[in-house]
Parts: C-alpha cells; structure tokens; sequence
C-alpha cells in the first residue's frame, strides 16, 4: 500500500521514513512544527504526478493505468502524490464485493511522499482523497490497495486509515532480476508481447510459449522469487457494500500468526513494534 527511495510497497507510512543526512534530519525537524492540517490536496496530471512518483516512490516506476492523481501540497509546493486507477486484474478483484459494478471501484496503487510534509500528513491525505471521491465520483463505492510486505511493509498506514484486511499472500509473483532490478508478474502480463531488454529484445510470450507461465520466465532470465508476503486491504465509501464480501475480513492479528510482518523493508512483528513504541 513511498518516499525516498530505498531497498525497501505500495506506500510507506507516517511512521516509516528514513532519513540519515543533517539536511533530511533540518528537514524532518522542520517538519515537526507543521500540522497535517497544512496540507493541500488538489487533481494533478499524470506529466506532474509521474515524475514525482519515480523520484520518491521505493520501486522508482509508476502504475501505467492510473487514471486519477492527487497532488499533496505544503506552502505551494508538491510534496506528495497519490495516484489511482482501474486493478490490472479487474475482472478478478470486482469479484471480491458481490453486486459491484465494472466502474464502482478504484486501486490506490501508488503513494510517493517526501521528508518535508509533517507527521501524520499520509494517513490525513488518504481521508481527503476519499472524501474528494465520495463527493465528486460517487459512483465508486470501494477502494482497495495492496502493501507489498516482501520490500517495504506490511500496511500501517491502512490500518491507520480504517481499511479492512481481506487478504494475506505468500509472494509468488515478485521476483529479482541478476541485475538487482525487481520485476511483478503483472508487469510481463499486463504487456505480453512487448520485447524486454532483460529477455534480450524477445517478449514474455516468446520465453513461455505463449502463456502466462511466471516460472518459465524466472528460469529463462535467472531471477528469483523475493521472499515475503503481499497484503490486501479494502476501504468501503459505501458502507452498505462491506456487507457484500465475498472473502472474510482478517484480524490484524493474523499478520504476525504467519509471519507477515515488515516495517521499513525489515523483518519485525506488530508486536516487536508496540514493545519498541513503549
């Protein structure tokens, strides 16, 4: 569900920053004076929105079917981006709420911020975004986002926000090229036919005889799976629709039953994290 880029989904939470640098600590104490309630949330174009998101967000690439972005803005200046669109895979996610129609929901699937923007400003431009959404698309009634638990973290800023956890994946569809670039099954499905530089100009369909097979291509280009989890939260604008899961809600909980956890691309429980916030 990023700032400065780092080894480390979707989103980094208010409580997830790394800043080591004397300028990035004036910054972050700066910070610290300003209010959340600062901030400025207006419609940007993909031209500005993008940019932004390769600079800030950790994978360094932007979602290429985002349709709507949100600007977050401190003093005049852009310091934050959100950005959502239709799932890649939308005819599989619209199935997990029954009676949805085939434009009632929107993936948040990126979020980029800086250093600059105070505490708390994340989990404050998640509502703004969602009220703008309520008022001016009312035709969306749910929103689900992805944490990706196998480089960042697991979701702090959703369940901050009051999202609904609905699902817990072994990744199986995340993997690391020789070079150390990181590579989503979604990426090679969503452009089959398109050559690849890592494939030597051939395109996925060329390496796994025509079909979607992920481990065809990991043996062919020598990449491996990363290891860890992807989370799936849900935000319902229309409470009314929560009723009409298909699939159970899942206790937070459950993240450290199954060894869910990550916090700044690290490897920690919920728990462990509660003991160092004491």
């Amino acid at each position: 569900m990023g700032r400065a880029k780092e080894p480390s989904s979707v989103a980094r939470s208010e409580d997830e920053r790394i800043e080591n640098s004397p300028s990035e600590i004036r910054v972050r104490a700066s910070a610290r004076t300003r209010s959340a309630k600062e901030i400025v949330m207006r419609v940007i174009p993909g031209s500005v929105a993008n940019p932004f998101i390769r600079a800030h967000h950790y994978s360094g690439k932007v979602v290429n079917n985002s349709k709507l972005h949100f600007g977050v803005f401190l003093d005049g200046q852009l310091h934050g981006v959100m950005s959502y669109g239709p799932s890649l895979d939308k005819s599989k996610i619209i199935g997990l709420v029954e009676g949805t129609g085939w434009n009632e929901f929107l993936e948040l699937n990126r979020m980029a911020f800086d250093a600059v923007l105070p505490r708390n400003s994340e989990s404050r431009a998640i509502s703004m975004s969602i009220k703008l959404l309520r008022k001016y698309a009312p035709q969306v009634k749910w929103i689900v986002s992805f944490a990706d638990a196998c480089s960042c973290g697991d979701g702090t800023i959703y369940r901050a926000s009051n999202f609904v956890l609905t699902g817990i994946k072994e990744n199986m569809n995340l993997a690391e090229l020789p070079d150390g670039t990181r590579i989503h099954k979604m990426t090679l499905a969503s452009n089959p036919t398109t050559p690849r530089k890592e494939l030597g100009g051939l395109t996925f369909f060329d390496v796994t005889d025509g079909t979607y097979n992920f481990k065809k291509y990991l043996d062919y280009v020598g990449a491996k799976p990363i290891p860890g989890f992807q989370l799936r939260y849900m935000y319902f604008i229309d409470p009314a629709y929560r009723k009409c899961l298909t699939v159970p809600e899942i206790p937070f909980s459950r993240i450290d039953e199954l060894g869910a956890g990550m916090y700044k691309g690290q490897k920690i429980s919920l728990k462990e994290r509660r003991k160092l916030s004491e």
